[in-house]
Parts: C-alpha cells; sequence; structure tokens
C-alpha cells in the first residue's frame, strides 16, 4: 500500500494510491498522514474503506505537487556511516555501534520540492537513504521481529549535507544536516507488506549522471537491527523518521563535485518510486 500527501504546502489531502496509480482520497478516514492515523491500523482501516466503496478518486491529483508522506515527524534520527563501501570511501572506520545523529524535522519536505543551498555553502552533498517511518511506540525492543513489528512504512530520503558545516565547524554532525530543506521525502510511504529491506537497490543522478548505485544488503547494521538498537537510547514514536545512511558516491570521497545553483538530483529506491529536486542558493 503507498500512501501519500499531494497539494500545497500546508495544504497537502492524504490519499492512497491503487495499484492502477489512482490517488483515492483518504479525508473520510483521517485528515492527514499523522503519528495518531499511522499508529492505528491504517493498512486494515484503508483497505475496509476501499473494499466498502467509501474512498473516491481526488480530481486533478496528477497535476498537484506531491509532498512528503508524513505530517509533521516527531523526530528524524540518522544513522551515519552504516554502508561498508561510503565507510571505505571516507577512509573512515567500520564502527562497532550504529553512529547516530539527529536532524531538524522541520528539514523535511516533498521530494521534488526546491533544496536550498545554504548561503556561504561549498560543500552541499547528497545522500540517498532508505528513510523508515515509525508506527508504533517503541522502547527496549529485544528483537528483529519486535522491531519490525513498530515500523508503518518505508520511503526515500535524501539526506542532504553541508560538509563543511558537518566536520570542519565545532565537530557536531547536526548542523551540516539540519539546514533549510536538507530532507526530501517521499513520494510515499509504502506499507512493510510490500517491502524488503534486507536488498533494496538505492540510485541517485546528478544532472543525470549517476552518483550512487548501492543496496541495502551492504549495510553494516540491518534495519531491524538499526530500529531495535535506537529503542534501547530514546523512545520512537509513531510518525518518527528514521534515515538508514547512505551507499557510496558521495562528493564527500572527492570523485564529484559539491553541488551548485541550478543542478538536479534525481533518487530512487526499488518499489518507492522517485524524487526529483533542483539546487537554488537562499
Amino acid at each position: 500500500m503507498k500512501l501519500a500527501r499531494i497539494g500545497a504546502p500546508g495544504q497537502e489531502i492524504p490519499v492512497v494510491i491503487d495499484d492502477d496509480g489512482t490517488a483515492l482520497d483518504l479525508r473520510p478516514l483521517t485528515s492527514d498522514i499523522t503519528a495518531e492515523f499511522l499508529s492505528a491500523d491504517p493498512v486494515g482501516r484503508v483497505r475496509a474503506a476501499i473494499a466498502g466503496g467509501h474512498l473516491a478518486p481526488l480530481d486533478g491529483a496528477a497535476q498537484l505537487r506531491r509532498g512528503a508522506p508524513v505530517a509533521r515527524p516527531g523526530k528524524v534520527v540518522c544513522i551515519g556511516l552504516n554502508y561498508r563501501d561510503h565507510a571505505a570511501e571516507t577512509g573512515a572506520a567500520v564502527p562497532d555501534e550504529p553512529v547516530v545523529f539527529m536532524k531538524d524535522p522541520a528539514t523535511v519536505i516533498g521530494p521534488d520540492d526546491t533544496v536550498l543551498i545554504p548561503r556561504g555553502s561549498v560543500k552541499t552533498d547528497w545522500e540517498v537513504e532508505l528513510a523508515v517511518v515509525i508506527g508504533r511506540t517503541a522502547r527496549y525492543l529485544e528483537s528483529a521481529d519486535a522491531a519490525a513489528s513498530v515500523i508503518a512504512g518505508y520511503a526515500i530520503s535524501n539526506d542532504v549535507s553541508e560538509r563543511e558545516y558537518q566536520l570542519d565547524r565545532g565537530g557536531q554532525w547536526d548542523k551540516g544536516k539540519s539546514c533549510e530543506t536538507f530532507n526530501p521525502m517521499g513520494p510515499w510511504l509504502v506499507t512493510p507488506d510490500e517491502v524488503d529491506p534486507a536488498a533494496l537497490g538505492l540510485r541517485l543522478e546528478v544532472n543525470g549522471e549517476q552518483r550512487q548505485n548501492g543496496s541495502t544488503a551492504d549495510m553494516i547494521f540491518p534495519v531491524y537491527e538499526v530500529i531495535r538498537y535506537l529503542s534501547q537510547f530514546m523512545v520512537l514514536h509513531p510518525g518518527d523518521v528514521v534515515n538508514t545512511g547512505t551507499p557510496a558516491g558521495v562528493a564527500l570521497a572527492g570523485h564529484a563535485l559539491y553541488l551548485r545553483d541550478g543542478d538536479v538530483m534525481t533518487l530512487s529506491i526499488d518499489g518507492l518510486g522517485q524524487q526529483r529536486q533542483e539546487l537554488r542558493s537562499a
């Protein structure tokens, strides 16, 4: 099942995308794709509503902007250096435990929205990532199965990063990750019954040239272990987003130029759709 939000910023309409690509209006069930909706059996409720004929196609849906598939995430938790090839390209040691940092949830924007290069930035970088959205409160999870049971779905995230801010100005990652518009997400939230997170291909292009082409099979800490691990240190709530790391191919590795005004990023993950963002100077 693909859950989405379409419409102008702040006016997004919740929809479910059916098998032929039609957007069915979810407002008979919920005002938005909120934490409350995600925690109350959304798959079962939507299936029942479709079967009962209670959801109508949304007129003009194809012409509307695609928003992030989750309204107002409570927090965005990120995992660094979680792909073996990415650790190798940056010269970093493979971590013994997940590297955890936070990202301002206000950075989450639609999958095709403009990304702003911060004023004075010379090292704005890209990172295609598998995002996990939490659907049930999680604390002190004991197993991979327990971790799987709290996941509402999966989406594409672009963990845009300013490397000078991240690495050279104070040694604290959050400020290089939390600039305005630095987390395009979507186009859909795909529910767990349709996704095996263990072997998904991830790709990113800049101006039509491939930069990243990896697989979640290369993760150092697989998705369920990441969720289990995080729950030992913080409570994960419905609507929270976890970005699970990026494969090799970032500009930080020195093989490509950093992003500039006018550049275009295109991202895709198997089964999760595609994003496209243009870069503009803030």
